[in-house]
């Protein structure tokens, strides 16, 4: 399954971007208020839950210095990443679009597709804010 959100457009450079997004601490500035929980583990590391949903590890698995910041799941049960692609548009801004990678089967794919298209839109937006 593969999720990707429209870009958006941020008013941060590409490298202050990328530095805000390989800080894990950062992320939850990012969440959904419908959080329950948010706890960093390690400097790339962080757990998160959300209200009624179970809790998930993050862990970051590639960084590509002011371009792309790619986290996965700390464990192997439900495999996925989810990936940040930035793109400098001037000195100033850049764009940056998210996108989802996982594995699942057809009736846990039709589960999930929803909720985590809309957790990945409001990523996307809260990105906006930084």
């Amino acid at each position: 399954m593969h999720i990707e959100v429209p870009k958006k457009t941020i008013e941060k450079s590409n490298e202050e971007v990328f530095g805000f997004l390989t800080d894990v601490k950062n992320f939850e500035q990012l969440m959904p208020e419908n959080i329950d929980k948010f706890e960093v583990i390690d400097d790339d590391t962080f757990t998160f839950a959300l209200k009624g949903m179970p809790e998930i590890v993050l862990r970051m698995k590639e960084k590509h210095p002011h371009d792309k910041v790619v986290l996965g799941a700390a464990s192997n049960k439900l495999p996925f990443t989810l990936t940040a692609d930035i793109y400098p548009i001037n000195a100033d801004k850049s764009e940056v679009m998210l996108s989802f990678s996982g594995e699942f089967n057809a009736m846990m794919a039709m589960m999930i597709k929803g909720p985590i298209t809309n957790f990945m839109n409001t990523l996307s937006d809260n990105l906006q804010n930084i």
